[in-house]
């Protein structure tokens, strides 16, 4: 067997740059990288962090922002086997160096990092890209990740608690099957065959960002860095056909649509990720947009655990790929059929294996080589996923738990409503109620009667809404999902 067969990742994405050679697989603005300059360059910057010292197990931080360096660095720092840690935007200093403090050898920043300027690095040694790409590399580049060792560390979006650290090791990220075509499952080799020109945008120490950016180039796409993402401008502007659109921005871009149509011919594909979408608005959008919808379902913790195509009906979240492993259980943990809600446990190829630093949270949720995903959903008699909450995001009504996912969907059915959000607040009566925040549709108000009404027909009264805040829109964490924390600070 030779090195290429055993050598960890990133070495199947290496392979896919060496193979593109003279075809464009970057863009930013005017500048165009190719296959074998991008390849070039994750060599030199893999060098020179090898010149500094820095090998397998060591711990490094990259503030950087969305370019082919920035890119670049990301493979080079897994080539050299490092544990990699990217820091994602909109961070207050004080959070950035706790994420420093996280058992860090070096930091690594460019003029459109992330913060580094004035962000006390405590002593870790900085070195900036331009600096790693000068050094000198001879010969091809041997990726020196051992399989047990993490490889990186991705925290979660913290949408209702605080980040975790997921730690993902080169075993699994070798497993994974980005970078391999002959692994791709079904509706992701339909979504590859749409990823002519994908935009990449936001932060590429986002997971889904890096990955889809990753697939694109394997595809035979480009990468295309948008400044300014607005929809639907950005997709007119770069002509791009795919990107990533998180649930508030979808219903924006649908609005958006029916007021003033723009050309969005080239757009063959948007993946929907970061929170669930309801069946009427997936109805609506598939209507305005077209057949261009992919609903993805996944978590750090996991990686994609299911893809709805076009294809496939609204509300469900797709078929999980024959590499992955689902189970709803109840509350005993015994598996439940089909067609009942349970908490779902995953089992993925590339899946994180620990909390990062955090031994009792990580016996939680990993557990005998599953991932307890603290989502509520079924699968249909078809083998589709379904998902109708989530089990910690709950309101206490009488010393009775009721899920917040449930009351939200069907809160965001009325017609006078876009989106819907459902936190607990205390009730002198009841201990908590349900208070629901709803963005309107189509600039009607939505009357707090009539939400009550209709849960109450489909739910109860427990569930139905004692109060309702009208918003333009939720307040979004740094990963782009709306944030629920903040919008109870709304009501103090």
């Amino acid at each position: 067997m030779s090195a290429r067969d055993v050598e960890a990742f990133p070495r199947a994405v290496l392979d896919v740059l060496e193979t593109a050679a003279d075809r464009p697989v970057f863009e930013h603005g005017p500048r165009v990288v190719t296959g074998a300059e991008l390849l070039d360059l994750v060599t030199r910057i893999a060098a020179g962090l090898r010149d500094r010292g820095l090998g397998p197990g060591d711990g490094v931080a990259l503030l950087l922002g969305v370019n082919a360096e920035a890119f670049a660095t990301v493979l080079a720092a897994h080539a050299v086997g490092a544990r990699v840690m990217g820091v994602r935007p909109g961070l207050s200093d004080e959070q950035v160096r706790h994420l420093l403090g996280l058992d860090v050898a070096a930091v690594i920043t460019d003029p459109g990092g992330v913060g580094a300027a004035g962000v006390d690095l405590a002593g870790i040694a900085s070195v900036g890209v331009d600096a790693l790409s000068d050094a000198r590399a001879d010969g091809r580049l041997v990726c020196g990740g051992r399989p047990a060792d993490v490889a990186r560390l991705i925290h979660t979006s913290g949408s209702t608690g605080a980040p975790k650290a997921c730690a993902q090791t080169y075993a699994a990220m070798t497993a994974a099957w980005t970078a391999r075509p002959d692994a791709w499952p079904p509706a992701i080799r339909d979504l590859a065959s749409r990823l002519g020109r994908y935009l990449v945008f936001g932060s590429l120490s986002s997971q889904v960002m890096f990955e889809y950016a990753v697939l694109a180039i394997t595809a035979g796409g480009t990468a295309v860095v948008a400044d300014q993402p607005a929809f639907p401008d950005a997709i007119t502007r770069y002509r791009a056909s795919a990107s990533v659109i998180t649930v508030p921005r979808l219903t924006k871009l649908v609005a958006a649509q029916r007021r003033a149509p723009a050309d969005l011919s080239t757009l063959r594909a948007l993946m929907v990720s970061g929170s669930p979408l309801t069946a009427d608005r997936h109805r609506e959008a598939l209507d305005v947009l077209g057949p261009v919808l992919f609903h993805g379902y996944g978590q750090t913790e996991t990686g994609m655990i299911a893809m709805a195509t076009p294809a496939d009906p609204p509300g469900t979240v797709g078929t999980p790929p024959a590499a992955v492993r689902v189970e709803a259980r109840d509350a005993n943990g015994v598996p439940v059929p089909d067609g009942v809600d349970g908490e779902l446990f995953v089992r993925t190829p590339g899946q994180a294996g620990a909390y990062w630093g955090d031994p009792e949270r990580s016996a939680e949720v990993f557990t005998e080589g599953w991932v307890r995903t603290r989502d509520l959903g079924h699968l249909d008699a078809d083998g589709r996923l379904h998902l109708t909450g989530r089990t910690r995001d709950v309101v206490i009504v009488n010393a009775n738990l009721h899920y917040a996912g449930p009351i939200e969907q069907v809160i965001a059915e009325h017609a006078d409503v876009a989106e819907a959000y459902v936190v607990a607040v205390p009730d002198e009566d009841t201990g908590e109620a349900v208070h629901a925040f709803v963005v309107p549709s189509g600039g009607r108000t939505p009357d707090l009667a009539a939400l009550r009404a209709l849960v109450t027909a489909r739910l109860g009264a427990a569930c139905a809404p004692a109060r309702m805040t009208v918003i333009a829109e939720p307040p979004l964490a740094p990963s782009g999902k709306p944030d629920k924390r903040l919008l109870t600070r709304i009501l103090t």
